[in-house]
């Protein structure tokens, strides 16, 4: 049974998920969680069927004896912040970035981390069973705890320098895009002494403004008000704010690899290790060379950089930094956990010396390829499977079989991986020169076709 994917589960809400479901969910989650801690925290994001989902999962939690704090409406690092302060487990509704139709479930440890593979590898095998409910007498009680999202802005404000951002004078041009971030990340910069502009910045379920997804194609509205405002930076979050994306003084958006390589830059030692996703960049593999540090890959999601840091740390390795493109990155001497708002004030840091565009200029350049290949059958599937397979083998490249295959040539890499959720083999390529990409795509792709 394989409940949980990377990063939760997710579904269109009261079709593809119901809070029958998220009651079943929370029951397996309750019993697994019972057996630390008695005290559970539940947190949402800004969504609509919010308050539906959090009520079931509340309802699934105190059936199976738990008491649950109800947290309202939270960004997933200010639950986090609570699970870790208060050393309890946490259950975040939320779809993250996915359109507003969507909600979902991710659960949280009592360290504030997202629980480890094997821990939801036993959520799921409860789920699996009978459900066992707590006696009349033994159930959990459920009570409202305000307060949270101040406390978090609070531990945010001592994690950095305020007084190197302050003393820069930064103008913030701010877009939470109505998701819990607009609870938190504005007042957040401005009590790091920054002048904010803000839109989107409403907590609305319907999401007016913009699609959750803090991709470029939505984010043109920040943009033009960075320009307007004459902002020193752009931030943008998704919809529960554990990610960070940016633009840069003059309204260009910034390339979320280009963003991470530069705050990975600013982080490294040699001998550090970093932890990224197996479809990283080219640019990190530069800077992680650069520097004389190691990149450790891992399969797509947060769940697996989360396990790769937790296995290096105890192993002795330093992992100053950690993350995806995607603007989801992680301090792990701050928390194992993805935040945006935190991302984006090391960022502020960062511009007290230098503006965003010449910061991230050498990490400009660098040309992506994305291929999709569809099938219709397994076999289909199969055969393309084994056409990677004897690329693979064939190729002098560095070969890595951590998710797909990825073929590094040093100066530029191919990835083939069948998708996860859709009938499709994907190949991304990266290089220094659009034409050298498109070559090393072409030639996966007809090797699969």
């Amino acid at each position: 049974m394989n409940v949980f994917g990377s990063s939760g589960v997710r579904g269109v809400a009261l079709d593809e998920l119901t809070p029958a479901d998220t009651v079943d969910i929370a029951q397996a989650a309750g019993a697994v969680f019972r057996d630390r801690n008695r005290r559970v925290a539940v947190g949402r994001d800004s969504r609509l069927t919010g308050d539906v989902f959090v009520h079931a999962v509340a309802s699934g939690l105190a059936s199976v004896g738990c008491d649950v704090d109800c947290l309202g409406i939270v960004p997933t690092p200010s639950l986090q912040a609570y699970c870790e302060q208060q050393g309890v487990p946490g259950v975040m509704v939320t779809a993250s970035h996915n359109p507003p139709r969507f909600n979902g479930i991710k659960l949280i440890g009592d360290d504030g981390v997202e629980l480890t593979r094997d821990t939801l590898e036993r959520v799921e095998s409860q789920l699996a069973g009978e459900s066992t409910t707590a006696s009349w007498d033994d159930a959990g009680g459920i009570t409202d705890r305000e307060g949270v999202n101040r406390a978090y802005r609070e531990q945010l404000t001592e994690a950095v320098d305020r007084d190197r951002i302050a003393e820069a004078g930064l103008t913030v041009a701010l877009d939470p895009g109505h998701g819990a971030g607009s609870l938190t990340s504005p007042q957040l910069f401005r009590e790091l002494g920054c002048t904010v502009k803000t839109i989107n910045a409403n907590p609305d379920g319907r999401f007016p403004g913009r699609d959750p997804e803090p991709v470029q194609e939505n984010l043109a509205e920040l943009g033009r008000l960075v320009e307007a405002t004459d902002a020193d930076i752009g931030i943008a979050h998704d919809g529960d704010a554990d990610r960070a994306i940016f633009f840069d003084e003059t309204g260009a958006f910034v390339d979320g690899d280009a963003a991470l390589a530069a705050l990975t830059a600013a982080e490294l030692d040699a001998d550090d290790t970093v932890v990224s996703a197996v479809n990283t960049s080219q640019r990190l593999v530069d800077v992680t060379r650069d520097a004389g540090a190691s990149l450790r890959l891992t399969p797509i999601g947060s769940t697996h950089l989360i396990t790769a840091i937790r296995e290096l740390q105890a192993d002795g390795e330093r992992v100053p930094i950690a993350g995806e493109g995607n603007g989801g990155i992680i301090y792990p001497h701050y928390r194992i956990a993805r935040d945006g708002a935190y991302t984006a004030a090391r960022m502020c840091e960062l511009l007290a010396e230098t503006p965003l565009s010449e910061l991230i200029e050498p990490y400009d350049g660098y040309a992506n390829v994305r291929r999709n290949i569809s099938y219709e059958t397994d076999d289909e599937r199969a055969a393309m499977v084994t056409a990677i397979e004897e690329v693979a083998a064939d190729a002098d490249a560095e070969v890595g079989t951590t998710d797909g295959y990825r073929l590094d040539y040093g100066d530029a890499w191919v990835l083939a991986r069948p998708s996860g959720t859709e009938p499709v083999v994907r190949v991304y390529a990266e290089a220094r020169s659009r034409e050298r990409a498109e070559t090393l795509a072409d030639r996966m792709v007809a090797a699969i076709t």
